[in-house]
């Protein structure tokens, strides 16, 4: 598969676990619901929707086979989780110093930046 297909489809997958994140983890927060298990919550939310779309679209094999399964997920989920906690550390340090309101605007920013990082690891790791 071509870097630069892939690159394309991660980033519309990403586009769409961001805003499920992000529609999560406003909702929860917006329902009085701590910054941290919010931000986790709308992670899990999207890491389950991206998970899926990734595994079956983005880094399919070159016949259009989908890499999905359990021994894909179990490389997944540790990198996903440093992930969540990079994401879950900085989402609180703008939630402590700005206020809940910058917090969620800080949110896809965060989440954008991470994605960089978390792209390569998801083709080199994970979906190989």
């Amino acid at each position: 598969m071509s870097l630069f297909r892939q690159g394309r489809s991660y980033l519309v997958v990403g586009l769409a676990q961001l805003l499920l994140d992000w529609l999560l983890f406003v909702a929860c927060t917006a329902a009085g619901m701590p910054v941290v298990p919010a931000n986790v919550a709308g992670r899990v939310g999207g890491m389950l929707l991206g998970f899926w779309l990734n595994g079956r679209y983005t880094f399919a094999d070159g016949q259009g086979r989908q890499r999905l399964g359990w021994r894909r997920f179990a490389r997944f989920l540790p990198l996903w989780a440093l992930v969540t906690i990079a994401s879950t550390l900085l989402v609180a340090a703008a939630d402590h110093a700005l206020g809940l309101q910058y917090a969620w605007l800080a949110k896809p920013l965060v989440e954008g930046g991470l994605a960089c990082v978390s792209f390569l690891l998801m083709r080199y790791v994970v979906y190989r």
